[in-house]
């Protein structure tokens, strides 16, 4: 990535859901291969970004032992990803946030790189994954944090809808296809588990996990 690039982009790993198709349980600090979900997705992030942030909402104290700034929603009222995303917005110390759920332990290295050239080729200020399919997957400028503010203020919680009035720059991954498969429940979680275990490593692994 260009030089400007990472110095203008602070990224955060979203982790303050409740979780509740995995009962309740903070998804974040659930195991895989050894280590909490959070982990790896640190662990890819943080060399990408200028600075790694973790938004959280419960468990603050475990989050901060990975070595990241923790913010809360501030409000105990778990209104979803828009929520923590704006949290993120108001801390940043860079023009653009970069966006990436807890259960995403197979980032590319190169994620923040695509998704800022997608950015600036097409001349927009907002990059999501294509179609808004994965809204959590995205770049975003830190200066839409009065419009996010305002649309939490009105009852909007789609992170896809919000993102779509911003006519974002449609970013693919055909050649990282396990990016995006879900770990939303324990069978997911479980059948990750099981294909590391056989490969060591499911950066390339065909096909999406779906509930």
């Amino acid at each position: 990535m260009a030089a400007d690039g990472l110095t203008a982009i602070t990224g955060v790993v979203l982790a303050g859901g409740r979780a509740e198709r995995m009962g309740g349980r903070d998804k974040g600090l659930l195991p895989l291969a050894g280590q909490p979900l959070i982990a790896h997705a640190v662990r890819r992030l943080r060399p990408q970004v200028a600075e790694l942030l973790i938004s959280a909402n419960r468990n603050l104290d475990a989050y901060r032992r990975f070595g990241c700034r923790v913010i809360a929603d501030g409000d105990g009222e778990f209104r979803g990803p828009l929520a923590g995303i704006l949290a993120a917005m108001r801390v940043a110390d860079t023009p653009y946030l970069l966006t990436a759920p807890c259960d995403s332990p197979l980032l590319p290295p190169d994620y923040a790189e695509r998704m800022w050239a997608a950015l600036k080729r097409a001349s927009l200020g907002v990059a999501c994954h294509e179609g808004c399919w994965q809204p959590v997957f995205a770049l975003v400028p830190v200066a839409l944090r009065d419009d996010l503010a305002s649309c939490l203020a009105a009852g909007e919680s789609g992170a896809g809808r919000w993102l779509r009035r911003h006519q974002p720059a449609p970013v693919e991954f055909p050649d990282w296809p396990a990016l995006f498969r879900n770990v939303n429940t324990p069978e997911n979680l479980a059948r990750l588990e099981a294909d590391w275990m056989v490969v060591g490593d499911l950066s390339h692994v065909e096909g999406r996990e779906h509930d």
